[in-house]
Order: C-alpha cells, then structure tokens, then sequence
C-alpha cells in the first residue's frame, strides 16, 4: 500500500496548486496505458529540445534531472533526433490540448502520473490521446526500412515524446 503524500506546485506556469500521490511510483497504471520510457529516460535520451520542465524541476524527483538534456532556450540539437519538434504553448492551447490540472500539457501529466498522481476523467483522456498516437509508428513502419532510425526524425522525435518506442 502506497502512504499519501501531496505535492505543492508553485513555478511560473502554476502556483497554488497541490495534488496527492496515491500510487506508487512508475506502478498501478491503467492497463491500456503502456508508455515504453519513463520521463527521467525521455529527459536523458532529449526531449522538447532541452525546453521542459526548467521551471519546475522541485515538483519531481532530482534523479529524472541528473543527466537530462535542458537548456535555457529551445535546442533542436538536444533532441534525441536532433530536430525540431516542438510548438509552442499557444497552438496546444489553440487546439485544445491542454486538459484539466497539467498546464504545460501531456507530458507534465505523464510526469504526474508516473509519480503517483490519479485523477480518472484527466487520466482517462491523456491515455486516449497517448492511444491515439501509436498511428505515428504504423506510419513509420510502412515507411522506413528496418533498422534506418535516421528515416522520418520529426515522427520518430514525436514517437519518443510521447513515451513510445521511437526505434520501431
């Protein structure tokens, strides 16, 4: 059994903002939702370019932060695939991306749900959309020979940033 503990959020996208772990760490995932890396492995391997996550590394465990890719300003070159593969915050928004609590989007929530954050109406749509996304590596399989990591990049960056095997 997981003990409860609350987590106070205060950066620069959200301040006043607390939320209780319930599960353990990185267990108890919904069963349909089955993301190949953890989001410590996303920051290490180069996500976003460098450009998640600055702000508010207090919220979540220093051990995700010890050889993440991260800098100031956005770095396609820290990129697993070293290309761009980002939009800013304004289209997610614009789209409607956003849900719930997770400001910054799916990763925060994925962050917060490997963490041991449950909230079931928002866990149940980011784990639809995460779904919804497994279309990008049947593209990449139809389209790339095997083994040829270097053919699609931005869908294959995409695929990392969204917690599936980038390597199909």
């Amino acid at each position: 059994m997981t003990s409860r503990r609350t987590i106070h959020v205060n950066d620069r996208m959200q301040s006043g903002y607390s939320y209780d772990l319930t599960a353990p760490e990185g267990a108890d995932f919904d069963p349909a939702f089955t993301p190949y890396f953890t989001p410590g492995e996303m920051l290490e391997m180069g996500v976003f370019e460098g450009k998640y996550c600055n702000d508010c590394r207090d919220e979540f465990p220093a051990d995700w932060f010890e050889n993440a890719r991260v800098a100031d300003k956005p770095d396609p070159d820290l990129n697993y695939f070293g290309v761009k593969s980002r939009q800013p915050l304004s289209v997610w928004r614009e789209k409607g991306w956003i849900y719930g609590p997770d400001p910054r989007g799916w990763f925060q929530w994925y962050c917060r749900y490997y963490m041991g954050r449950r909230l079931p109406d928002i866990d149940a749509i980011q784990i639809k959309r995460w779904r919804g996304f497994a279309r990008h590596a049947g593209q990449v399989r139809a389209n790339c020979d095997p083994g040829d990591i270097h053919c699609r990049p931005r869908q294959r960056q995409a695929l990392l940033q969204w917690a599936y095997d980038p390597f199909v």
